[in-house]
């Protein structure tokens, strides 16, 4: 009965270097076939999110010029009526005239007040909307990207 002695078993006649070698080489090119996609992955996922940041920051400078003409013509028209009811001022001949007078510029003032208002805060949220699309959009291909995985 032949037995083998356990000294042999981690003796170094049996280390086969060619084979380590193949392991090595297998090891090494799986990991950097993993780095690429790893990689690939990153790069794609950096130029969506400037993508994303770009149409973003586009949203938002549009957005702001929109308002921006609107608050300006809230005050153009709110100068003129001013301006036109000074002129009506100076040519008032009696005080109940006076009264009635200023009691109808203060209610249109009013009401333009409050159509000004609600015309701002429908551009506001609109803005707003186009603002957020380009991140909610990005956020909904993500996770529709990642429940795929």
């Amino acid at each position: 009965m032949a037995t083998k002695k356990t000294d042999d078993a981690f003796s170094l006649s049996s280390f086969d270097p060619s084979k380590f070698a193949d392991s090595f080489r297998e090891f090494a090119e799986k990991g950097a076939a993993q780095s690429k996609d790893a990689y690939a992955k990153m790069k794609t996922a950096a130029e969506e999110a400037t993508k994303t940041v770009e149409a973003t920051l586009e949203s938002a400078q549009t957005g702001t010029v929109e308002l921006g003409l609107k608050a300006i013509d809230a005050l153009r028209t709110n100068a003129e009526n001013s301006l036109s009811h000074m002129e009506a001022l100076l040519g008032v001949k009696s005080l109940s005239e006076l009264v009635e007078l200023q009691t109808t510029f203060i209610r249109k003032q009013a009401e333009l007040a409050v159509e000004q208002a609600k015309t701002m805060q429908e551009a506001t949220k609109k803005v707003a909307e186009n603002v957020a699309k380009p991140g909610k959009d990005a956020a909904e291909k993500a996770m529709s990207n990642f429940k795929k995985a």
